[in-house]
């Protein structure tokens, strides 16, 4: 079974699709906490062959097509970039196999429920590869927050700055890669926000572009039904600390840096008086968790958890579409949406 240590016993067979920085980083965490990695493709077979020779990977597949066909694969992970998540994803579903989906999910709430709704008919889990939500820290905070620990919340303030490549070719700055700080960064927060708030009855939105017409930064205002706020920004040009505060009327919980990683926190009184400190280790870097709660739906026949139901994923990408909407951010990917094409 899969433990909620992170980790499993390995009869679930994985095919890792593409061979890209992230997909490194995943198949990595799966191999060292017991997961079996069977197998990796690419479009170019040399590239996948170099990948399964660095990681000990079974087999190397030269295309998608084949990769997804494997008899031996369970899952798909999926780490090409934002625009062809949403073609990966159901071409793996329509080969049988459940899908793990990086982040970004999709370029969209239209390709996200696209996805949802395929996977849901052939009774397959679709889920987004946002591992903090998974992480041991997240966990730990849900629970003192329904524990009433810190009070009603009132407000989420989440921050991810990066000083990332500044090369107009490379994929984040390039607008037909679904390229900005809000898909690959602000993505992170915007999770947060929904993870502790829900859906927010209204957003306002405000962003500096770059030359190569993406967005540079990115902040915007949650704002509910009850009078709480969520303040979220990225930017993907000029790095920060990256903490994350969830407050409360009884007190407040800082998340240290990078809040998104396997990190600290500490929960305060409203009086300043530290009323728990976590620090709890994981192994590996953390991308386990997620996969774990892959295997354990898979397991219970169930294709919706609870810490990321698919549903909870269209409403975030619908988020993202709304913020992108205001801030002037097409792409490709929204042509024929209403009020947000390219023509």
């Amino acid at each position: 079974m899969t433990l909620s240590n992170g980790t499993s016993d390995g009869t679930i067979r994985w095919g890792i699709l593409g061979t890209g920085f992230i997909a490194g980083l995943q198949t990595k965490d799966l191999q060292e906490n017991g997961f079996t990695v069977q197998a990796v493709g690419s479009r170019s077979l040399d590239s996948s062959k170099a990948f399964a020779g660095q990681y000990g990977v079974a087999t190397a597949h030269s295309s998608y097509v084949d990769l997804v066909a494997d008899p031996l694969i369970d899952v798909v992970y999926i780490a090409t970039p934002h625009p062809f998540h949403h073609a990966n994803a159901l071409m793996a579903l329509n080969a049988g196999k459940h899908v793990l989906v990086e982040k970004s999910f999709t370029m969209n709430a239209r390709e996200a429920q696209d996805i949802v709704d395929l996977a849901e008919s052939k009774g397959l889990v679709a889920l987004e590869a946002m591992w903090t939500r998974f992480l041991p820290h997240m966990i730990r905070i849900r629970e003192i927050i329904a524990a009433g620990t810190i009070g009603e919340v009132r407000k989420v303030v989440a921050t991810h700055n990066q000083s990332l490549p500044k090369d107009p070719a490379h994929r984040l700055n390039d607008p037909a890669l679904g390229g900005g700080a809000l898909l690959d960064l602000g993505i992170y927060p915007i999770s947060f926000a929904f993870d502790i708030l829900g859906t927010p009855a209204s957003i306002k939105a405000s962003a500096s572009m770059s030359a190569t017409g993406v967005d540079r930064q990115t902040a915007a205002i949650f704002e509910y039904a009850n009078g709480a706020q969520a303040i979220v920004d990225c930017e993907l040009d000029a790095a920060s600390a990256n903490r994350a505060l969830v407050i409360g009327t009884e007190g407040w919980i800082d998340i240290e840096p990078t809040w998104y990683n396997p990190v600290p926190f500490t929960v305060f009184g409203v009086d300043g008086t530290v009323i728990e400190r976590y620090d709890q280790p994981v192994t590996s870097r953390g991308m386990q968790y997620q996969a774990a709660e892959l295997e354990r739906l898979v397991r219970a026949g169930s294709t919706a958890g609870t810490i990321l139901p698919p549903t909870e994923t269209v409403a975030i990408m619908a988020a993202m579409d709304g913020i992108r909407e205001q801030i002037g951010l097409r792409y490709d990917a929204d042509a024929g949406l209403e009020g947000n094409d390219n023509d």
